[in-house]
């Protein structure tokens, strides 16, 4: 335990210099709709890093992004996101186009960096009943790019989730579709685990052992199949419990961590859980371990829905169904593999090839994570 205690002092000491936090692209658009009048008030917000990725705001090339290069860039920035987003508002039987208008830029500090803001009306000509939102930011150069849209109208909010291969909503205005967005958020929660490498492969580095006990002579097989699924079914609970409550910690604002000391967390966990497996220090009370780490991996999913600022029953059905989703991502990793694993581990190759080298594997990419994320740079 000692060797772990110095694996994570100096892990976390580095992550308080960390420049960079990984995590997926999403913008964030909110509308709010008038009781009685044709003008939606908009405000997107979007990440400075993906712009300056398609437009080349940092125009010295320093590595920072001044007011003075955003404000220049003020013309570009809006040509080019509001050609990627498209307002249509129904009601008294027509059909009509709401064009947004740029009033004002303007910068803000999420939990990942610095993101432009973007406040804008759009005049629809008529008071909208219904409105549909297409979105096609950033697609070309990111097709996991997500845009997370709320749209609030008399006090009462609606959520959606908007991708490339869901581009478009259509929201009663009057009526929130609150099964729609339980089901929005719980798809968004499946695609976060599934697309959420360093997650998978922390679960990874669970279930490589679950299937074989360490002892005397290494790593031998288990015989009993209910033994194996008891030990799956405690280490992913434990997972479950504690990244679910720091989720909804964080989310709820009961708790916040930087970006990232999350992120370098995720990748020391999974470093220190691959090591595990090539030099085991814990092998009983795993779920032990898997609880801790969830905490951290906890934060690392609340970084989707921290910065939409939703409250009350929008809150709760995002977060229900983005949870939900989570679990249900897990149990996908889980089935794949386990019964694969199970079916493999008599055989030399797994105890003594697949699984030190796999763990090998991940322990390296871990390690790469771990540094890029502390100094913010590509290390090849």
């Amino acid at each position: 335990m000692k060797h772990w205690g110095r694996w994570l002092a100096l892990g976390m000491s580095c992550c308080a210099a960390a420049a960079h936090a990984h995590k997926p692209s999403d913008s964030y658009l909110s509308l709010s709709v008038p009781v009685s009048g044709q003008v939606v008030q908009g405000q997107w917000d979007i990440a400075l890093r993906d712009l300056d990725f398609v437009l080349g705001l940092d125009a010295d090339h320093d590595g920072a992004i001044t007011w003075g290069e955003l404000r220049s860039a003020r013309t570009r920035i809006a040509e080019y996101a509001f050609r990627r987003l498209a307002l249509e508002a129904v009601g008294r039987g027509d059909r009509r186009r709401c064009p947004p208008k740029l009033l004002e830029l303007l910068v803000d500090e999420h939990v990942d960096g610095r993101y432009a803001v973007l406040r804008f009306s759009a005049d629809c000509g008529l008071p909208p009943s219904e409105l549909a939102v297409s979105y096609g930011l950033l697609f070309e150069v990111d097709p996991t790019h997500r845009g997370l849209l709320e749209l609030t109208r008399a006090g009462v909010e609606q959520a959606a989730v908007l991708s490339r291969e869901a581009p478009r909503v259509s929201l009663d205005v009057s009526a929130p579709g609150r099964w729609a967005q339980l089901g929005a958020f719980l798809s968004e929660g499946v695609w976060h685990i599934l697309k959420g490498y360093d997650h998978i492969l922390f679960l990874l580095t669970l279930l490589f052992p679950a299937v074989v006990r360490h002892g005397a002579a290494g790593w031998q097989p288990r015989e009993s199949l209910r033994a194996t699924a008891l030990d799956v079914l405690q280490v992913v609970t434990a997972f479950t419990l504690a990244h679910s409550l720091t989720l909804s910690m964080a989310v709820l604002g009961l708790v916040h961590l930087p970006a990232r000391w999350v992120e370098c967390g995720i990748a020391l966990t999974v470093l220190l859980g691959a090591l595990n497996n090539l030099r085991p220090i814990i092998v009983q009370r795993r779920w032990a371990v898997a609880f801790a780490f969830g905490l951290v991996h906890g934060f690392g999913f609340a970084s989707v829905l921290a910065d939409l600022g939703l409250q009350g029953t929008n809150l709760a059905l995002s977060l229900v169904g983005f949870n939900a989703g989570v679990e249900i991502g897990q149990l996908l990793v889980v089935l794949a593999v386990l019964p694969l694993a199970f079916a493999a581990r008599h055989t030399v190759l797994y105890r003594h090839a697949f699984m030190p080298a796999g763990s090998a594997a991940i322990a390296l990419l871990a390690a790469y994570w771990l540094m890029s994320r502390m100094t913010g740079a590509s290390l090849g």
